[in-house]
């Protein structure tokens, strides 16, 4: 597949501080990446140096197999960008704020007017044209944030954290937008720390910590990385610290957590983890009501890559 991005050995030094470290990756042309790691992992520092927005210490980035340079417009025109923060004018209604943006990348009125009206289409903000931020809920802030972002048609484009406080039926709608773009043709690089958006939208995942790639891969693949086998949830209405720690004890137990009548149990691979726990629930005589059995979430695979500790 043709390589969209390019980031070679890039390292970024804040006096003491190595933000990033030698870092390297490639997305491919035609695909959705989730670029995750917990706050203070490198991701905001990689995003701005790929656009050109940092200067780094060394390494080298390309896009479209051509050098990034902050002065690389013809890059930079194929590029959209939307950050976390709502960058709206509140001046301008719903279809001029649209305008205004893509009118920096597109001259021609009439074919203008046409990405306006796919972009508003693509967010869903048809009934919305001639209303204000100030008018818009939260979710149709963001909507609009983004048909700002992508209304020029970008090639590759930049999505930090687009549905952050947002109700379901907005987030719905962002996904699917999300999808369209990409079965469109755009290559998305897609941040945020919901991790079941990450597995629902992301052909590949790519995660960082301390400013190194730690995993990359799908969903599946990072998941057959890490020594969790499955999670085993019990409805337990009452449950003594003594049985609590005996659980804990038994056989391949990463992580026991006994909460409002739950208890989770997280395992390494190994067999007979169920089989175990029901010997030993029974031989206790703890009284249970529903069990089930899951496969690791994308988020156990997280936290078992990057840690629980508390971040900045």
């Amino acid at each position: 597949m043709k390589k969209i991005i390019e980031v070679k050995n890039l390292t970024k030094e804040y006096k003491q501080l190595k933000a990033i470290d030698d870092l390297s990756f490639d997305v491919y042309e035609g695909e959705i990446v989730g670029l995750l790691g917990p706050n203070g992992s490198g991701k905001s520092t990689t995003i701005n140096s790929i656009l050109s927005l940092l200067n780094f210490s060394e390494g080298s980035i390309k896009i479209f197999g051509k050098e990034m340079t902050p002065d690389a417009y013809d890059v930079k025109q194929n590029i959209g960008v939307i950050f976390q923060e709502v960058a709206v004018f509140e001046e301008l209604n719903v279809y001029d704020n649209i305008d205004y943006f893509c009118g920096l990348y597109i001259k021609d009125k009439k074919k203008r007017h046409e990405y306006i009206m796919d972009a508003i289409k693509l967010v869903g903000l048809e009934d919305f044209k001639k209303f204000y931020p100030k008018q818009l809920s939260g979710g149709l802030l963001r909507r609009l944030n983004i048909a700002c972002g992508i209304a020029h048609k970008p090639k590759l484009i930049f999505l930090d954290e687009p549905t952050v406080a947002v109700d379901p039926q907005s987030r719905n709608n962002i996904l699917d937008g999300i999808k369209m773009l990409r079965d469109k043709g755009a290559t998305i690089i897609y941040t945020t720390h919901y991790m079941e958006e990450v597995e629902i939208l992301c052909d590949r995942i790519i995660i960082l910590d301390k400013g190194k790639v730690i995993a990359s891969g799908t969903s599946d693949e990072l998941k057959e990385l890490v020594n969790i086998e499955e999670k085993i949830s019990v409805h337990i209405s009452d449950l003594k610290e003594r049985n609590l720690k005996e659980i804990e004890k038994l056989k391949n137990v990463i992580n026991v957590i006994y909460s409002n009548g739950i208890l989770e149990i997280v395992y390494k691979k190994g067999k007979d983890n169920l089989v175990v726990l029901l010997d030993y629930l029974n031989k206790s005589k703890i009284k249970y009501d529903k069990l089930y059995s899951l496969k690791p979430t994308l988020n156990d695979v997280f936290l078992e890559l990057t840690g629980k500790e508390l971040r900045d």
